[in-house]
């Protein structure tokens, strides 16, 4: 069993619900990647989605865009998102990350040179948005003979027959995506999400998280009530943008620990 799978195993034993902050590597600085995520730990944080920056990120709204490009300009690449998780891993064994990002960098570097470099940095699973379940079934393969979970999302125009192509390969949990659009856009219709989750887990047998659209403690609860995990990451981007730097990792847990709170009541 990987460490997302039993890390959710074990809180779903308790009733309670994942929470899965997001933050791009290299958003606000290098330096603050590392203390960024022993934050969001300390906060609550039960599984890390660590964005590998990417010019042209395709499902990422403006605010993820921006981390993004601050993040490269800073000089951040694939190598040096492996090398942060690798050095997280120095003070934290327990706590999964997962690698969100898309496919141009993998591709780069290489997918077998990518998946063993990941295995040995201590990453545990791998969202790629624009690998679809019918393209990357040998990547999917070869992800999970190596230990990591491949990690799939799913959305409200998601056929019954992509749901179900997703179910075969997902490991770990799959990523909901909330509403039609970028991430950080549109209104969270609980009741259309509350809708498709039991049709989801028809056909998937891993946890089902959601994400876009959840902005504070009253709508990761609400999102909470219907799913197993609340994804969270423009929010944060956003409370890194608005803090002066200094405070970027105190504000940061801070807002966290307030939406663990409200998961947890």
């Amino acid at each position: 069993m990987s460490r997302i799978q039993s890390t959710l195993s074990a809180l779903a034993e308790k009733n309670k619900k994942g929470l899965i902050p997001f933050i791009t590597a290299g958003d606000p600085a290098p330096e603050l990647t590392v203390p960024l995520m022993h934050a969001l730990v300390a906060g609550g944080a039960d599984v890390i989605e660590l964005g590998v920056p990417f010019s042209d990120p395709m499902a990422d709204g403006p605010v993820i865009q921006r981390a993004s490009e601050r993040a490269l300009a800073n000089g951040v690449g694939l190598r040096h998102v492996l090398q942060f998780v690798s050095e997280f891993r120095t003070r934290n064994q327990s706590t999964p990350v997962v690698l969100m990002g898309y496919a141009n960098p993998i591709e780069r570097m290489g997918e077998a040179a990518f998946i063993q470099a990941s295995k040995q940095a201590g990453v545990d699973g791998v969202l790629v948005v624009d690998y679809p379940p019918e393209e990357c079934e040998e990547f999917a393969a070869s992800l999970k003979e190596n230990g990591l979970d491949p990690i799939f999302l799913l959305a409200p125009t998601s056929t019954d027959e992509r749901i179900e192509q997703v179910g075969k390969i997902a490991s770990g949990y799959v990523y909901y995506v909330s509403l039609k659009g970028v991430t950080g856009s549109g209104h969270l219709d609980l009741e259309a999400v509350a809708t498709k989750i039991p049709n989801i887990k028809r056909h998937v047998k891993v946890p089902v998280g959601v994400g876009f659209g959840i902005r504070d403690a009253d709508t990761a609860k609400a999102i909470a009530s219907v799913s197993d995990a609340v994804v969270i990451g423009s929010r944060i981007i956003q409370e890194l943008e608005n803090t002066p730097r200094e405070n970027a990792v105190q504000a940061v847990q801070t807002f966290i620990s307030g939406i663990r709170k409200a998961l947890d009541e």
